[in-house]
This record gives structure tokens, C-alpha cells and sequence, in this order.
């Protein structure tokens, strides 16, 4: 068993400055604030998890529940991708920047130094690239060095998750674990093992290996900023043409709907989120009509001191719906992470209309 702060016990849960945006949780930092992230979690050697949605993330997470609890539970979810920010722009949701899983591996190489390396574990990939991306970096850099990488095949999780398989990885006593395995067999994958890993900060980056073999190219800067990444993707790696078709579609429509939700207006006078501590483990969270993003976010810090007050051990969390509007997404991601975290602590959940 992993020695590691336990990634699910509340009291470490932390209700980030995180903003909902198209259903999922975003927090909301920098590419220099997600690096200072990692580092303090290697240097605590305390558990990391990172996910890196994308618009692919957002179309999977509506159409998978497990998928999308995979981002609820992560330690810090970065935006990886153009369109989401244009889309928090749009909303006025203060996501400041696009933080890519590649850049974000890119500036620790960066900023480590050799005194004390970053040691990485590469996890998956085409055949033979994991072990090619080793030697790369190895060769390359004394900042960051590979300390070990596991070509899993093509089974199933469960086939990629044998004692011996987790071992190895333990065994490297590697900084970061680097997954690339496809989003959702890499979020399962990492949900299934998390609390048998000894490795402090895991993601799943799933370019990042063939970067570093060298076997695909990152798109140039320019066409990072512009938002075409996904083009030169596609140049580069021609299978992936139907993902972004599919991919396209899906945000043609979930356009419509930020437009929408630009514009709209409240079904309530008076849209409220609050939460109060009624008894000494219990907290009664009230939601009604449309909550502001900005109104969430202050239930998400009243949330994390009632979770956290040493004098309080919180067994109950109680949810309130007062003509609360439920086809608002960031209302219902908002329950689903209240969901999602009281399951994975112990905590009773109940939920009443009003």
C-alpha cells in the first residue's frame, strides 16, 4: 500500500479555486502556478493527481459518468485546449490561460534542476516508444531523468494492473508517473491504481511519450496560440482525423448552448447557493434557481472550512434543492462533485426538493 497522503480522505480534499465550465471542474491557474504544483507535491511526497481535459474530455465526460468522476477527483485539472478558454472568456470565468499536460512536462524540464532531478516513469504508448522516449530524455537531460517505463500491451485495465505491474512502477521510486494509454483507458487505468501507487504525482499525458521519443512532433507556438493544434495533430498523426470530426460536431452544438448561457437569464429573482453547519457534523448546503459562478465558487471555500474545521468531523452533507434550476451545467457538475467526494470519504449524502 501506498504511503502516500490518501488521496480520497476528506481532510486533504481541498474545494480549490476551481470554475465550472461545459460540466466539468477547471482550476484556475498558470502554467508557472500548475509547475509549482508538482514540485511541492514531489518535494512532500504527497499525492498529485492530474487530469488535463480537453474539449475530447468534456464530449467523453457527458456520455461517461465514471470518465467524468475521474476529473471530480483529480488534484488539479488544467485546461488543455483553446476552445475551453475562449469558451471561459466568453462566460467571463477567469481561467487565465490554456496549461497543456506537454507544456506543463516541458517547463519542469525547464525548471529542475540536476542537483535534484525529476525522476519519470513512462507508462504505455505505441510499442517500443516508451522505451525510445527513455533513452531520449536520459540522453538529452540531467534534470529530468527516466527512471523506468512498462509497455502494457493491449489488454484491458485489469490485465495492466497485476502485482507485478504495479511493483515495477513502485520499485522505480519515480517523481511522476507518466500515463499514455487513450484518455479514458488512462483515467481508469490511474482511478484503479491510484491508492497501491507510491509515485506522488500521476497524469495522464498521452502525447507527451511520443514527444519525447521524438516519433510525433508538437504543433509550433504560433499554431498553439491559434488554437490549430489540432490541425497539425492530424498532419502528423492522420488516424485521429475522426476524433476531431467527432470532436468538432460536439462543440458546434455545446456552442449554442454557452452563447445561450451568456445571455440567459435567471429563472429565479434571487439564485442562491449557501451552506451553513447546522450541527457539529453536518453541513446543509441550499441551492435555488440558476447560482452565479461566482456564488458556487464562495460555497466551494464555505464547503472547504466546513470540511476542514479540526473541531468538527463532518458525517453528513445535505443538499437542498429549492426550485433549483437543474439544467444548469455548472449546477449539476456542482452535485456531481458533492457526489463524487462524499462517496469516495464516507460521508452521507442526502438531497431533497423543495
Amino acid at each position: 500500500m501506498s504511503d502516500l497522503t490518501p488521496h480520497y480522505n476528506i481532510e486533504h480534499y481541498h474545494f480549490r479555486q476551481q470554475w465550472m465550465l461545459l460540466g466539468l471542474p477547471f482550476d484556475a491557474v498558470t502554467l508557472d502556478q500548475a509547475c509549482d504544483r508538482v514540485f511541492e507535491a514531489i518535494e512532500k511526497r504527497q499525492r498529485c493527481f492530474i487530469s488535463t481535459p480537453n474539449l475530447n474530455f468534456v464530449i467523453n465526460a457527458k456520455r461517461d459518468p465514471e470518465f467524468a468522476k475521474s476529473v471530480f477527483l483529480s488534484d488539479l485539472n488544467l485546461a488543455d485546449g483553446m476552445p475551453l478558454v475562449w469558451a471561459a472568456r466568453w462566460l467571463k470565468i477567469p481561467i487565465p490561460e490554456r496549461v497543456a499536460g506537454s507544456s506543463l512536462f516541458d517547463e519542469l524540464v525547464k525548471r529542475s534542476h540536476p542537483d535534484k532531478p525529476v525522476k519519470v516513469f513512462f507508462f504505455g504508448g505505441d510499442p517500443g516508444v516508451a522505451e525510445k522516449a527513455s533513452i531520449v530524455l536520459n540522453n538529452s537531460s540531467d534534470a529530468v531523468v527516466c527512471c523506468g517505463y512498462h509497455d502494457p500491451g493491449r489488454g484491458d485495465v485489469a490485465s495492466m494492473s497485476t502485482p507485478d505491474v504495479i511493483d515495477k512502477v513502485n520499485a522505480s521510486n519515480a517523481d511522476f508517473l507518466v500515463v499514455s494509454l487513450g484518455a479514458k483507458k488512462g483515467q481508469a487505468w490511474i482511478q484503479h491504481n491510484l491508492a497501491q501507487l507510491n509515485v506522488p504525482v500521476v497524469s495522464h499525458l498521452g502525447a507527451v511519450v511520443n514527444f519525447v521519443a521524438g516519433t510525433v512532433k508538437r504543433a509550433p507556438k504560433i499554431w498553439q496560440k491559434l488554437g490549430l493544434e489540432w490541425l497539425w495533430r492530424i498532419v502528423e498523426e492522420p488516424y485521429l482525423w475522426k476524433r476531431y470530426a467527432t470532436d468538432g460536431l460536439a462543440a458546434l452544438k455545446m456552442a449554442g448552448g454557452v452563447i445561450t448561457q451568456r445571455f440567459s437569464r435567471t429563472s429565479d429573482a434571487n439564485p442562491k447557493a449557501e451552506c451553513e453547519a447546522e450541527f457539529d457534523n453536518k453541513i446543509k448546503v441550499v441551492l435555488s434557481g440558476r447560482p452565479t459562478e461566482r456564488q458556487l465558487q464562495s460555497l466551494y471555500n464555505a464547503l472547504n472550512v466546513g470540511l476542514r474545521t479540526d473541531e468538527k468531523t463532518i458525517q453528513t452533507i445535505e443538499i437542498l434543492l429549492d426550485q433549483a434550476d437543474m439544467n444548469c451545467p455548472e449546477l449539476q457538475a456542482f452535485i456531481q462533485i458533492i457526489e463524487a467526494t462524499t462517496e469516495a470519504s464516507g460521508i452521507y449524502l442526502t438531497k431533497q426538493v423543495l
